[in-house]
């Protein structure tokens, strides 16, 4: 059986979250999750609209995000209305911020902040509040909780990993010959030297896994804070991020460092090309220069005003 569905209506309801299932005349429905989490009402609203509209199967995509398949193009309006009700929403495709992958840091006996709360922030002021902004292309958004990497941060245009500095006291130091803060260490960036503990900066990755493990305090307390990788890419052209020099140390710089590079993205970006196709044509210690000062933001108002990217061109 071949699609009968015209080709324009295929693209408006694509628009909506709502992709043609190949070779037929039916659809898959994506309904965003905002960070992976819902609640059980939500879960129970998708399985009901899933066997209302759809025929009763519930996929997982890999950015977190669900789909019900099987919907009818006449279906579409009521199986919206029957989320909306729950509180969900269908979406996260084309040329826009797209919807934030999270990990469990929150949660995570290694997260190092709310990964659940940041991410929802994101959602709220760039996926919903740039919804109506085109970009060159697609724009993925990853926060990590520590730097397992989890959800690949650095695979995605930008990834925001948690961090904790150790902040070693060796005027503490014992030089115990079973020195914890040694052992715990996954990186053996730690190591007992001339009886004081020493934590090499080149191999630690600021797991914050030192923290506390000193039973006389040497390492006590560290320093929150993010790192934030720009330029990352899945797919047929694989690319990893690269880290930004600074190490953020609060949220608010950490979305106002995302806003700024969809912006640069936005202003600078060539049509059909993604970030990290930007990164590499304009120079990486541009890039980073302009996200480390605010100028690119006292022209946002005219960034977002510019009548650009109103044709598709998307190369992958």
């Amino acid at each position: 059986m071949a699609c009968t569905i015209k080709p324009d209506e295929i693209k408006r309801v694509k628009a909506l979250g709502f992709l043609n299932n190949k070779g037929t005349d039916l659809f898959n429905g994506r309904i965003i999750t905002v960070n992976g989490k819902i609640t059980a009402d939500q879960m129970a609203a998708i399985a009901d609209a899933a066997r209302k509209y759809g025929n009763g199967e519930v996929e997982f995509t890999a950015r977190l995000s669900i789909e019900v398949r099987g919907i009818q193009l006449n279906d579409i309006e009521k199986f919206r209305s029957h989320l909306a009700e729950a509180g969900l929403e269908t979406g996260g495709t084309g040329a826009l911020v797209r919807p934030v992958v999270s990990c469990k840091g929150t949660t995570c006996q290694y997260g190092l902040y709310d990964t659940f709360a940041l991410s929802e922030k994101i959602h709220e002021r760039f996926y919903k509040g740039y919804h109506m902004v085109k970009l060159p292309h697609k724009f993925k958004i990853a926060t990590g909780g520590c730097p397992n990497n989890c959800v690949k941060p650095n695979l995605n245009d930008i990834g925001i990993v948690g961090q904790l500095i150790p902040c070693a006291k060796k005027d503490l130091c014992r030089g115990c010959r079973k020195c914890q803060v040694e052992i715990a260490c996954p990186m053996k960036a730690a190591k007992l030297s001339d009886g004081l503990i020493s934590i090499d900066p080149e191999k630690c990755i600021n797991c914050g896994r030192c923290t506390g493990k000193c039973p006389f305090g040497v390492t006590e307390k560290g320093i929150p804070g993010f790192r934030v990788y720009i330029g990352g890419r899945w797919g047929k052209k694989i690319n990893h991020g690269k880290a930004l020099s600074r190490i953020f140390k609060s949220e608010e710089e950490v979305l106002s460092v995302v806003e700024k590079t969809i912006l640069l993205f936005r202003e600078q970006g060539q049509a059909g090309e993604r970030f990290a196709d930007t990164i590499e044509r304009i120079g990486f210690e541009n890039v980073e220069a302009q996200l480390l000062t605010d100028d690119i933001l006292s022209r946002k108002q005219e960034i977002l005003d510019a009548k650009l990217y109103l044709v598709g061109g998307a190369t992958c």
